[in-house]
């Protein structure tokens, strides 16, 4: 395992915030995969898919930026 990957795991067992978002990514993310799996998709499901992705995007965001912090606090 990844330096990184140890300063998610460790985010993920300690800071709330990041544990929420990565809950809300991986919600968003299971929903995208279903919309993605339709046959014929309607015209809201698409929309709704292009709104997945965006607040995908937004979650991922913000968990780098406590990433981030984290790693620039702790001992190198």
């Amino acid at each position: 395992m990844s330096q990184l990957d140890d300063f998610r795991q460790e985010l993920l067992r300690t800071n709330d915030a990041f544990r929420r978002l990565h809950d809300q990514h991986q919600a968003a993310d299971k929903r995208l995969s279903e919309l993605t799996h339709r046959s014929l998709p309607s015209p809201e499901d698409e929309v709704e898919e292009k709104r997945l992705k965006l607040e995908k995007l937004a979650l991922k965001d913000q968990m780098e930026a406590i990433l981030r912090e984290h790693r620039a606090g702790a001992p190198a």
